[in-house]
């Protein structure tokens, strides 16, 4: 979907584990930089080109990826992209994330429990087999290098891309980070802020690190002037962005 000149959100639609499931990559250009954000799961580059040929890039073109943070549905395609690409291009993350994205830690969600606890979440018409891919998978996320460590310090911005300007949004992860396109008036929250059902908040406190540091992270919101939301689950939030984050804040 094109947003602006400049920026587009991405829809990845697949069945993952017997659930239909669609993911919201944004995509940024300009005249020297093609910036692909967040990868979707492990196996999803084939639909990633897809959409990048729908706006007519390839993936050829890309010159970054930015990695928001550590979970699998954010780094899972990383490697294939890096793989795939005759020309090497920029991986960024935050230096909090960077050694779970680069396997040198076990993401910080992944404990036995939880294996165990996705595993049996998975509807009963999965079978035995792909039961035993999940878990496979879930015990061995993707991992690659991360090239270039993303200040933390509020404002901080891309070479060649001005107008980007990254924001620290810990909660999520401890070291999540979000992405304001100035043009555009568009905050890209990677899993700062959810869709659901058309509503704006924020992620299921089970799945965040951090219940209040996740809505301490939306204060900073109110100094942009925001005109949507790409929301990596839910997509794109139009309306008074500024009376919804003061109601999720409190």
């Amino acid at each position: 979907m094109l947003i602006d000149q400049g920026i587009a959100m991405l829809e990845i639609t697949a069945v993952v584990m017997g659930r239909q499931d669609t993911l919201h990559p944004a995509f940024l250009w300009n005249e020297s930089k093609a910036i692909l954000i967040d990868t979707c799961y492990p196996g999803q580059l084939p639909l990633i080109e897809h959409a990048l040929k729908e706006l007519g890039f390839s993936l050829q073109q890309l010159t970054d990826i930015i990695i928001t943070h550590q979970d699998i549905d954010h780094i899972g395609s990383l490697p294939a992209l890096i793989q795939s690409s005759p020309s090497t291009f920029g991986v960024w993350a935050s230096r909090m994330e960077q050694p779970y994205i680069q396997g040198e830690r076990m993401l910080i969600k992944i404990s036995q429990d939880a294996v165990d606890q996705a595993v049996r979440s998975l509807p009963p018409k999965v079978p035995e087999e792909k039961r035993r891919a999940f878990r496979h998978a879930l015990e061995n996320p993707p991992k690659a290098n991360v090239t270039q460590l993303i200040g933390y310090e509020e404002g901080n911005r891309l070479s060649s891309f001005d107008d980007l300007i990254i924001l620290d949004t810990p909660g999520h992860t401890p070291g999540h980070i979000s992405l304001y396109h100035q043009p555009s008036r568009t905050f890209i929250a990677g899993d700062a802020l959810i869709l659901h059902e058309g509503v704006l908040r924020i992620a299921d406190s089970r799945l965040n690190v951090d219940n209040e540091v996740a809505l301490r992270s939306l204060m900073q919101l109110s100094s942009y002037p925001i005109d949507q939301i790409i929301c990596y689950h839910g997509g794109l939030f139009r309306g008074d962005v500024q009376a919804r984050l003061q109601a999720l804040i409190g």
